[in-house]
């Protein structure tokens, strides 16, 4: 008779793909689905998990979260795939090897950065394959302003090097350079395109924000899309377009209708968060978006920004130093309907923009689990999945197997073609990655707040990382680090 490993017996199976929403029991043999059925035969290790929903890992295409307890967080929300594709890094060789030399608990992976290699060739910024030289240079006017076209081919060129060492795709934070061309953009996007990989963009002002920039961010994205044949994703669409949800997702919906490649995301939070010492937090710029200096969180001291003399210090000294933007209200109906439908957009990804986490405090030891009181982040690392699913679909009605392939399917179908281990992934189905997740549909739910950040979430019951328990009845196994690379 069939041993499997492990059995999880009578729960309701969500397949994304395939429509399953039935009673049955899920085999794991090593790091595989084995069987997805009833009566299966024992397993070494089994679980009763009647009554809970049994579905694909979550995969978050944008996470910044490169640090072991942010890692975690997005773990006890449901999150198996975890992978820095807005940014990117540079060299990702370098970057895969600092992940594979410590450990992760998820899967993770790395797009190209077409910001960090603008700040190799236009500032001498020296890349380790890590975030940090990215915050840390975010304010240096040098990066985001205009180059040569001796330049724009050093740019092309760490790229295309890149690509070929794995990338999963190119990274373009273009929002936060508002002096680069919409020809570089082009340039960037073919690049891509001859080399499979998709594009995911961070876009730059829409026109409602600056009506003399050199191009409307939606429009440079579709228009992208479709004049080199890039499959272009729209990075966290709700943070970037605000109120201008009309124009942006019929513009979207336009390009999809005649067959561009173009696919977004989103959040459900109306706060973001990012270096404070980005372009557009400057004190003059902020009534582009309706913002004051109080909008602003400065992280690492918790402080409402008090006015714009104490932003411009806080830019000066530490711009890269982490804050949250206040931009939506999740409490205002008015202004939650309006992240709902960036959420329920048809064919969205729903992808957290998770953030490393800051200390306010002594910085404890790396593995220290739970996190300290000291530890702060956006609420979106730790409760993006719990608060989309229980928002959507046990609160708004929304049906589950659809908020799911937002979570899961969507995002390996739209890597799939460039990096083709993504389709073992967003499934659960014989011969598919054992990235599992379980979850009580009625009572899961985010814990995690703007001043209470690093709570985990709850009613997530099991988290199977390659087979491997993460997170079992409840528990995360801070010694689980079964996590591998995802590659091109």
């Amino acid at each position: 008779m069939t041993v499997y490993d492990v059995v999880l017996r009578g729960g309701r199976v969500i397949d994304p793909e395939s429509g399953l929403d039935a009673v049955r029991d899920v085999a794991v043999s090593g790091d595989r689905v084995a069987a997805v059925g009833t009566g299966l035969p024992p397993g070494r290790q089994e679980a009763d998990v009647a009554g809970q929903v049994v579905t694909a890992g979550f995969i978050d295409l944008h996470s910044h979260a490169h640090d072991l307890g942010s890692a975690r967080l997005q773990v006890t929300d449901g999150v198996t795939t975890a992978l820095e594709l807005e940014a990117g890094v540079t060299p990702v060789a370098a970057a895969y090897a600092a992940v594979a030399a410590t450990g992760r608990p998820l899967n993770y992976g790395f797009a190209a950065s077409w910001a960090l290699a603008r700040m190799s060739v236009l500032c001498g910024v020296r890349s380790d394959g890590s975030v940090r030289p990215l915050f840390a240079g975010l304010a240096d006017p040098r990066w985001s302003g205009a180059a040569s076209p001796a330049e724009i081919g050093g740019v092309l060129g760490m790229l295309e090097a890149d690509i070929a060492d794995g990338a999963l795709g190119v990274g373009v934070l273009l929002g936060y350079a508002p002096g680069a061309a919409p020809a570089e953009y082009l340039r960037v996007a073919a690049l891509a395109a001859a080399g499979g990989a998709p594009v995911f963009t961070h876009a730059r002002d829409l026109v409602e924000f600056t009506p003399d920039g050199p191009a409307d961010g939606a429009e440079e994205i579709v228009r992208a899309a479709g004049e080199t044949g890039a499959r272009m994703h729209y990075c966290h669409v709700n943070s970037t377009t605000l109120r201008h949800a009309d124009r942006v997702l019929e513009l979207v919906r336009r390009a999809q209708r005649v067959g561009t490649r173009v696919s977004t995301e989103a959040y459900p939070y109306g706060a973001g968060m990012t270096g404070i010492g980005a372009a557009f937090l400057a004190p003059e710029r902020l009534a582009e978006r309706g913002l004051t200096p109080r909008s602003i969180i400065y992280a690492p001291t918790g402080e409402e920004v008090s006015s714009a003399a104490r932003l411009s210090q806080l830019r000066d000294a530490d711009p890269g130093g982490l804050a949250i933007i206040r931009t939506l209200d999740d409490s205002d109906p008015d202004d939650w309907a309006l992240l709902l439908r960036y959420l329920t957009f048809p064919g969205s990804v729903i992808a957290s923009d998770a953030m490393p986490l800051t200390w306010t405090g002594i910085t404890p030891e790396p593995d220290s689990w739970p996190l300290p009181p000291s530890a702060f982040t956006h609420p979106r690392t730790a409760g993006t999945y719990a608060r989309s699913i229980r928002t959507l679909s046990r609160d708004g009605g929304y049906p589950l197997r659809e908020i799911l392939a937002k979570c899961s399917l969507h995002p390996a179908v739209l890597l799939q073609d460039r990096v083709p281990a993504m389709r073992r992934k967003g499934r659960i189905t014989a011969g598919s990655d054992a990235d599992i997740v379980v979850f009580d549909p009625k009572t899961i739910t985010d814990q995690a707040t703007y001043s209470h950040s690093t709570r985990p979430s709850t009613g997530i019951r099991h988290v199977l990382v390659n087979g491997t328990f993460v997170v079992r009845d409840g528990q995360l196994d801070t010694s689980a680090r079964p996590g591998r690379p995802i590659r091109a």
